[in-house]
């Protein structure tokens, strides 16, 4: 995925191209061995299903890594050389959900782009809700 903006022409109230992505069981079990999380909540059905979630969930930081896609794809190396996140997780990613990632450029001043962004779940319910910026060169 790969967005075509002019960071130059940027300003406040501008909206950020929206990233959408399925989650899937096989993806977060896939995320487990990546990072060596294995808590049952994320991959035992059997067992997240008592629990007050009622089955798995995505761990946050697989939904999180969405969020880092869209601004990659956004502000390229301006995001990855130094981009800044700052992250409220607000509710469960669960498989099966399509999550969308969106962001409103909020802030233009001295180089730095400050967007709010969000991931919400197929019903609009919030799931992370972050503040992003990253500095653009001239």
């Amino acid at each position: 995925m790969s967005m075509t903006i002019n960071l130059k022409t940027l300003k406040p109230g501008d909206a950020l191209p929206a990233l959408t992505r399925r989650i899937a069981q096989e993806r977060i079990n896939e995320y487990a061995e990546a990072s060596g999380d294995h808590n049952p909540i994320h991959i035992n059905p059997a067992f997240a299903e008592k629990t007050a979630l009622g089955g798995t969930v995505a761990h946050g930081m697989l939904v999180l890594a969405y969020v880092s896609e869209l601004m990659t794809s956004v502000f390229k190396d301006n995001w990855t050389r130094g981009g800044h996140l700052s992250a409220r997780f607000k509710g469960a990613a669960y498989p099966g959900d399509t999550v969308t990632v969106s962001g409103t450029v909020t802030k233009v001043e001295g180089g730095r782009v400050t967007c709010d962004v969000q991931v919400r779940n197929q019903k609009n319910e919030p799931v992370i809700l972050c503040e992003a910026a990253a500095e653009v060169k001239a």
